[in-house]
């Protein structure tokens, strides 16, 4: 296991980490979506940024989560990447309403 994901694991048993954790969820998944969608398409940043009309640092800001894209961001990502957007709500145990 990496140092982050022993510190994760410590973290983990403290109740504000794991709720401010919680909070950050999307945020995390947003920017896991992206770098996946990237790689699959054998992207640099750079790469996708010039696909996209954007800049490289544009696409960090995603890929780190700091950043919520627009849906039309995400439609530029998908074409970009030779993938497509979907958009759906899950209930609390991850199914599909």
């Amino acid at each position: 296991m990496t140092d982050s994901g022993v510190l994760h694991e410590k973290w983990s048993q403290d109740p504000e980490y794991r709720a401010a954790h919680e909070n950050l969820r999307a945020d995390f998944e947003v920017a896991m979506t992206v770098i996946a969608a990237r790689a699959r398409a054998g992207l640099s940043q750079a790469e996708l940024a010039e696909r996209m009309g954007t800049t490289q640092s544009a696409i960090a800001r995603l890929e780190g989560g700091r950043h919520w894209p627009s849906r039309r961001t995400l439609e530029r990502l998908a074409a970009a990447t030779g993938t497509r957007v979907v958009f759906k709500l899950v209930d609390p145990t991850g199914t599909a309403v």
